[in-house]
């Protein structure tokens, strides 16, 4: 029952998470928290992984079929930051972990940093249009982007997320589908990164390897359909759908602060 629920959860929230450029750990992690069918440590792994299989399919997809929007010019910097940033978030949850005598309250903690940071997305992406957007070309400044973003979404055991997409959109003057395929780049260097500290220094968590194996073919999967409806749509429709998913993440972030400090 627990492989089956992973499975679909996975499934569902790469398909939304490829369609809108935010990565479906944002869903994963929290819709697991929110089930409470594994510690948040196991959660955070798995979700890890999966995200990793998903960006990475969708990222080599693009580059294979010469269908990348890629920005040679800056992307690259902003992954080098990520990977830097995926290790210190690791690290930095690590050390907020240890601070509780019951680990899995760090879940409360990424349930109020993930709701902040959703909502301040939220009402930037409403309000986008009126908002005069930069051209970052600074390889020095791109690095320090990323960073925060990688650190900021490892932190959370999400990879990345809307945020990323928003970052993106202001700071390079991104369109919404263009953000998206960039972020998935970004997400993949900073979750590598964290993912390979916690296999050789931290120490793998507790779970069943069939549930890694059937969540990470199912974020393929979910995620070539969702990168297939993405071509599909323009920029107004996508935004409309990270929209509608950050408004679903919040609500189930309030659920998951209520659970884990309620």
């Amino acid at each position: 029952m627990i492989l089956l629920i992973c499975c679909l959860i996975t499934f569902c929230a790469c398909l939304l998470g490829t369609i809108c450029g935010m990565g479906g750990g944002i869903i994963i992690k929290p819709v697991l928290d929110a089930i409470g069918v594994m510690s948040v440590s196991t959660i955070s792994f798995l979700s890890g992984c999966t995200v990793i299989a998903m960006s990475c399919w969708s990222v080599g997809k693009a580059f294979a079929k010469k269908e990348s929007v890629i920005d040679l010019h800056t992307t690259p910097f902003l992954g080098i930051g990520a990977a830097v940033g995926g290790l210190l978030g690791k690290q930095i949850f690590n050390m907020v972990a240890s601070l509780f005598a019951d680990q899995n309250t760090a879940g409360g903690v990424q349930a109020c940093l993930l709701l902040a940071a959703t909502l301040a997305t939220l009402i930037y992406t409403v309000k986008k249009d009126r908002i005069t957007s930069k051209q970052i070309s600074s390889p020095a400044v791109a690095v320090i982007i990323g960073l925060m973003l990688g650190m900021l979404g490892t932190f959370l055991g999400i990879g990345g997320g809307p945020f990323n997409v928003a970052a993106l959109c202001f700071f390079f003057s991104m369109p919404t589908k263009r953000a998206a395929q960039n972020s998935l780049f970004i997400i993949m260097f900073s979750q590598i990164a964290s993912t390979l500290k916690v296999v050789f220094f931290d120490g793998l968590p507790v779970f069943d390897p069939v549930i890694l194996i059937g969540m990470m073919l199912l974020g393929v999967v979910g995620s070539e359909i969702g990168r297939r409806v993405n071509k599909r749509i323009d920029n107004r429709q996508a935004t409309f759908c990270l929209e509608g998913a950050m408004v679903l993440i919040i609500c189930i972030n309030i659920y998951n602060i209520v659970k884990f400090f309620g």
